[in-house]
């Protein structure tokens, strides 16, 4: 088992990404508001007594400068890995705006987080999140022996733990267990 810590990115400021229309992914370029900033020290802050040896963060700008402040005030390197990304709403990347995400979002609530048998959809489901959140921590877990802080998203941490929303700036404690299949 290696103990890992889910931590959710602060909160981010979309008014950069809005203010030039730029749609869809482009939104993953979001930097943290000032409010965001506050809370990943703080998640520092909290988590610095756990003894984290190894921090992987989202490739999305949010996450990233999380990582950022975190690894920072922890004294650990930044590890990144593309599979701890954000849930796709939207495979083709076309989405416009926050009410795509978000009618998305109801229609795999509806589903319980997979497709309807036999009906792919355009959004991802939470199995094949929590498939490639696992193989990321399979990379990334393999070369450390104590706590690891994985700095990602909503999604990713509800695929893994079934919490269904966690605060930005939140963290949630996960056993990662490289002999669990799912």
């Amino acid at each position: 088992m290696i103990q890992t810590y889910l931590v959710r990115h602060g909160a981010p400021d979309y008014a950069p990404v809005e203010g030039r229309g730029w749609p869809g992914m482009a939104a993953d370029s979001a930097p943290l508001s000032t409010e965001g900033i506050k809370q990943a020290e703080a998640v520092a802050d909290l988590l610095s007594g756990i003894g984290a040896t190894y921090l992987v963060s989202s490739p999305f700008t949010r996450a990233l400068q999380s990582a950022a402040i975190i690894g920072h005030r922890l004294a650990l390197g930044v590890k990144v890995d593309y599979d701890l990304r954000d849930w796709l709403p939207d495979s083709t990347g076309s989405w416009r705006g926050v009410a795509d995400v978000r009618a998305a979002q109801a229609e795999l609530d509806e589903y319980g987080g997979e497709w309807p048998d036999g009906i792919p959809r355009r959004w991802e489901p939470l199995s094949r999140v929590r498939e490639r959140a696992r193989a990321a921590f399979a990379r990334h877990t393999a070369s450390t022996d104590g706590p690891v802080l994985a700095i990602t998203h909503s999604m990713v941490i509800r695929a893994l733990t079934g919490i269904p929303d966690v605060a930005h700036g939140a963290h949630e404690y996960y056993r990662y267990d490289p002999a669990d299949d799912g």
